[in-house]
């Protein structure tokens, strides 16, 4: 079985502490760390190991975080293709409350890679796509990089007949939609921000969705964070509603949707089931501290406890 690759161009050391009751402008003592490789691309890796999809994580790496990057992905048996830049891999820290159960996150730029470090990962990406089922490329880019290199990868991923799920934001998710990727995992807040307007009702993120769509898009899932989700192909929109759990770190919980959402689509899901198992992928990852994510035998646990609802859709 071919591999489904991910792209993680500004990977992070993940640095999650607990702390009792978190004070702005305090002397805060901090109770438990842990320390994790992350990254969009790397959390969903790390959830399709878990799922045992082969999975390849490609992208850059740098300095001494760097090493413990690529030493917590051996750890865990994923395989990987990380290029060695200049500079420093970024340390992502995540503040967790436990009080009020809040996470706050203080990211990193990371370290800018060379325009012929930039020209080789593209050979790379390039010459792996033989191999490659799906790709998904997940997260911010380096400082420094051009803002429609998303756009570059997709193209060539399009040219080589490989599917591509895009999860970005900003100008990088804006500039990957020229190229027409396969599937778009945008959150709310990115999705206001593509069309510079507030939703309000579910038709509206459906239509939205649909405008994409309408582009070559063949899937749009947006996530809600504790509101569930909404999942638009071309001729269906389903709602799904996660079932009651208490938050600890929401940190990969759309990377966990995005892997089940890849999961889904190699194993030929209906958009039914592509909902139940994003949401449930998603909901248990939530549950858990720091950036640990879900296993299959939990996401399978919880199937039937995600409440789908079929929205109406101007076919």
């Amino acid at each position: 079985m071919n591999t489904i690759q991910t792209v993680t161009l500004n990977p992070a050391v993940d640095k999650t502490v607990t702390v009792e009751n978190f004070s702005f402008g305090e002397l805060n003592r901090i109770k438990t760390i842990r320390t994790d490789a992350g990254g969009k691309g790397i959390n969903v890796a790390k959830v399709l190991q878990r799922f045992s999809v082969p999975v390849k994580a490609l992208g850059f790496q740098a300095g001494h975080e760097g090493k413990v990057i690529l030493e917590k992905l051996r750890e865990q048996g994923i395989s990987s293709y990380l290029i060695e830049a200049e500079g420093e891999t970024r340390t992502n820290l995540k503040v967790v409350d436990e009080r009020t159960k809040q996470t706050t996150e203080l990211n990193e730029a990371g370290f800018s890679p060379s325009e012929a470090l930039l020209e080789e990962f593209v050979e790379r990406f390039e010459s792996s796509l033989s191999e490659a089922a799906l790709v998904v490329l997940g997260g911010s880019l380096p400082p420094g990089t051009p803002v429609d290199f998303y756009r570059r990868l997709i193209k060539l991923a399009n040219r080589k007949g490989v599917r591509t799920i895009l999860d970005a934001d900003g100008e990088a998710l804006a500039r990957g939609i020229e190229a027409v990727p396969f599937a778009l995992k945008p959150n709310i807040h990115e999705l206001e921000a593509l069309f510079d307007t507030t939703f309000t009702t579910d038709e509206q993120i459906v239509s939205a969705a649909q405008q994409l769509i309408h582009k070559g898009i063949s899937y749009v899932m947006v996530s809600m964070g504790g509101e569930g989700s909404i999942l638009v192909s071309e001729r269906e929109a389903i709602r799904a509603k996660p079932f009651p759990i208490t938050p600890l770190s929401t940190v990969g919980a759309g990377d966990s949707m995005v892997a089940a959402m890849a999961y889904s689509f190699v194993h030929g899901k209906s958009l039914e089931d592509m909902a139940r198992w994003t949401s449930a992928a998603g909901t248990v990852t939530a549950s858990k501290s720091g950036t640990e994510v879900c296993t299959l035998d939990e996401v399978q646990d919880k199937l039937g406890l995600v409440n789908i609802f079929r929205l109406t859709i101007e076919v």
